[in-house]
Order: structure tokens, then sequence, then C-alpha cells
């Protein structure tokens, strides 16, 4: 057979009868004079199992073992471990669709543009709605959205707790809306701007200490510098210097 027919015969493709060649799932066979290769039907069969274990969902490595003479592993072994592997999966899917049942089914809070984020962060924005029309604001709640998700889960809760806290007092959004208009206000200014310093220390009165990581970042760091960069030079200096304010008075 050539590796059309071969392909047609087992209902695949050939470009995926010569993966698995490449794999090293499928042996090669003689090729004729005019180099052609020439499968015989062990190669169907062979190719036919390949794809009956692949349907039941493992992976080409698993398959290898599964096809091995001295495999350390047996059919009956394999198998178990991906139905084991399917049950974490079927578990992991149930608890993705409960999530978002919740987030779907909540017609009292509707979800942020940043969503899906946690209840206790989605509530802070919904705080943050007045602030809405601030650019600086929306940038804000992008890096709390980023923050959150990329923080372990112990940190994730002690930011939370530290950003909820802060927009707890009654002047929290007014200062908050002051700390947003005088970054705004920097957006086509220079870093040597005069109002940077006050919009620095405006800013700085509204970061939490623990918000910050326990160490200082290398100011050269990849993602320092990309968040830096993510604001026009004059807002970015007046971020840098409330960073450095916070930073001298957390204990």
């Amino acid at each position: 057979m050539r590796i059309g027919e071969l392909a047609a015969a087992v209902g695949i493709t050939t470009r995926t009868v010569r993966h698995y060649h490449h794999q090293g799932l499928l042996p090669e066979p003689e090729r004729l004079g005019n180099g052609y290769r020439d499968y015989t039907l062990r190669h169907a069969v062979v190719l036919a199992r390949i794809r009956r274990l692949t349907e039941l969902g493992l992976g080409l490595a698993e398959v290898r073992d599964v096809l091995a003479e001295d495999a350390g592993k047996d059919l009956v072994e394999v198998l178990t471990e991906l139905d084991q592997d399917l049950a974490r999966q079927e578990a992991a899917l149930r608890e993705r669709r409960v999530r978002l049942r919740a987030l779907l089914d909540d017609d009292e809070h509707a979800l942020p543009p940043e969503g899906p984020v946690s209840p206790q962060l989605a509530a802070l924005f919904r705080d943050m709605a007045p602030l809405a029309d601030s650019p600086m604001a929306v940038k804000d709640r992008e890096v709390l959205a980023l923050i959150e998700t990329a923080a372990d889960p112990e940190r994730r809760k002690e930011l939370l707790a530290a950003i909820t806290s802060a927009f707890a007092s009654p002047d929290a959004l007014a200062d908050a809306q002051h700390a947003y208009a005088l970054l705004d206000s920097l957006v086509d200014a220079a870093p040597d701007d005069p109002r940077v310093p006050e919009a620095a220390r405006t800013l700085a009165a509204l970061i939490p200490p623990t918000l910050l990581p326990a160490t200082d970042i290398d100011p050269e760091h990849s993602f320092l510098r990309a968040f830096y960069a993510d604001f026009a030079p004059a807002q970015a200096e007046a971020i840098r210097q409330a960073i450095g304010i916070v930073r001298e008075r957390r204990p």
C-alpha cells in the first residue's frame, strides 16, 4: 500500500502517518525501487491501534509505552491512570462551571470589564465606579486584577485585605479621585514637571505599605520596566516617587 492508501484505510491523514513515523510509533516500511514506501497490513493494524489509543485520550508517549514490547506499564495500568486523570479533569470542570454559573446568575452585580475577578475585588471595583471616567483609575483596576491573578493564594488574601481597608474610610473615594486627577493631568507633562511631587505624595497616602513586596525589586527587572513603560513619563515618575515614599514609611 502507498501512504495515501494506508491513511484512507485507517481514516487519518497522510500527515498524521508521517508524524507517527517521526515520533517512532510506526515502523518504517520497506521502500520500492522507485523510492515509495510499501506499507503492509501489519502497518495498518498498528496504525489503527494508535488511533484507538489516542482517541481514548492517551498522549503519544503513553501510546509508545503501550506499543513497546518491553513497556514498563501494561495497557490496563495505562488506561487506569488515564481514567483517574480524566476523573480529576471532570471534577475541575464541574468546579469551574459552578463558578461560571455563580457569575452569570448574579443579577445584582454586573461583571466588571476586567472580570472575572474574585468577589472581593469585584466589590472594590463597584466602590470605585465613580472613578470610571479617569484613565488612570482604569489602569489601576487592570493592575489590581493582574496582581490578584499572579499572586499566590496567601499573598492574594493579604493584598485584597490591604486594598479593601484602604478604601474603607469615608474620605478614601474623594482622596482617590484627587490622586487620579493629578496623575491624569500629567499625561503630556515632562518627568521634571513641578506637579509630579504633589501627585506622588497624594498617591503615596493611598497605597497601603503591605501592597508592596517585602523586598525591593531591581529597577531593571523586566516586569518593572514594562510596568512603568505603560504610563506617560511624568506619570511613571510620580508612581516611582510614590512607591519610594511608601517604602520609607514601611516598618
